[in-house]
């Protein structure tokens, strides 16, 4: 067996333990939400956190598709704020012990083509991105707008600068600014958002905020 069919044996190998294993968190997130309707149990945390753990699991589970094939890219036409509302509560995990802000100004009634599960995989590693940025106290501004013919959100952070050296390559594949970082977080995401006809970029970092910006088209 050569490298290359080796790599293909372990990647189906390491997928079918992965989908087992989603397999079961998809099955016990379903029975958390019948036993809180059978018991008529009304708490919205858990409900918010088990619809974020099954959003999660639909992305994994897309993300594993992506091994399979090259075209795996479902767009449909999706409305803007609410993506961005399930991308924000999705983040919230991360927050951990930290006090932080999160502030949404989001328009209304705007619509996008757009992969779901891809565009939300990149909303939430931009928001856990910022959250990382901000030590311990901070704010995060998620903003939403249409100008002419696209539609433009801007995520804000108040933390740490992105240092000058830096901001040319942080799209690079390989590259991060974290001590455990991977390096391919916004590279995966400058790509998928591409192949959605969406642009990512990196507005501004200074010692008063850092800015990412996305634009893509408007779906009238």
């Amino acid at each position: 067996m050569n490298d290359i069919e080796l790599y293909k044996a372990q990647t189906r190998c390491i997928s079918h333990e992965i989908r087992n294993h989603l397999s079961i968190c998809e099955l016990y997130s379903e029975i958390i939400k019948k036993t809180l309707v059978k018991n008529e149990i009304k708490n919205e945390a858990i409900e918010n956190a088990v619809n974020c753990i099954q959003r999660s699991l639909k992305i994994i589970s897309n993300s594993l598709l992506d091994l399979k094939s090259l075209n795996n890219l479902s767009l449909s036409r999706l409305n803007l704020k609410k993506l961005l509302e399930c991308a924000i509560e999705m983040s919230s995990a991360y927050f951990a012990d930290k006090n932080i802000s999160i502030i949404a100004d989001l328009t209304d009634e705007v619509y996008v083509n757009a992969d779901e599960n891809k565009f939300l995989a990149c909303i939430v590693n931009i928001i856990k991105n910022a959250i990382e940025a901000i030590d311990n106290n901070g704010q995060i501004e998620i903003n939403s707008f249409v100008k002419k013919c696209e539609a433009h959100i801007i995520i804000r952070n108040n933390g740490r600068a992105i240092s000058p050296e830096k901001r040319e390559q942080i799209f690079n594949e390989g590259f991060t600014t974290k001590a455990t970082g991977s390096g391919l977080g916004l590279h995966i995401c400058k790509n998928n958002l591409a192949l959605q006809k969406a642009e990512l970029r990196l507005k501004k970092s200074d010692e008063e905020s850092t800015e990412f910006e996305i634009i893509l088209p408007r779906n009238a």
